[in-house]
């Protein structure tokens, strides 16, 4: 078994025993002197739904850093939608991009990975061809200094924009 789906597991699990806790204090004893139909309603649901939370509390902190970089060229977006296929291009083809804003240089992919440091507005991007979601692995120049770390895409525009 594989960490993922231990994690998932043990996430249930958890979620389980916590809504077996609660049934126990907010709900009223004669609820439970047998098995029923709202019984197990309350402790699928319960067991799902805190799960869930517990999964997504645990994933969300370290998933900038756990999530899996894909390659621009990996797969192109659908033909029927030119300006993703364009921007898809641009992204594999390394072409500059202009910062339209001040801009956080990042060292993952998510707001809550490191800044590296401020691309200031005005200043030319050029993306490495890595990329996850709306974030970009670009390459800037920093006060002199080449730097090389994630970006949002939604800060940045084409030459002609």
């Amino acid at each position: 078994m594989d960490a993922v789906t231990l994690h998932a597991v043990a996430a249930f699990a958890a979620g389980l025993i916590v809504t077996l806790f609660l049934a126990a204090y907010l709900t009223p004893r004669a609820w439970w002197r047998r098995p029923n139909a709202r019984a197990l309603l309350i402790m699928v649901a319960g067991a799902w739904s805190l799960g869930s939370l517990i999964l997504y509390a645990t994933h969300g902190a370290g998933s900038a850093q756990a999530s899996p970089v894909v390659a621009a060229t990996a797969t192109a977006p659908a033909a029927d939608d030119d300006s993703a296929a364009e921007s898809w291009r641009n992204v594999a083809a390394g072409r500059p991009f202009h910062v339209h804003r001040d801009l956080n240089l990042r060292a993952a992919p998510g707001v809550h990975a490191a800044r590296l440091a401020i691309v200031p507005a005005g200043a030319e991007a050029t993306p490495t061809g890595m990329r996850n979601g709306d974030w970009w692995q670009i390459k800037a120049s920093v006060n002199g200094r080449e730097n090389t770390g994630w970006v949002s895409s939604l800060w940045l525009r084409r030459s002609g924009e």
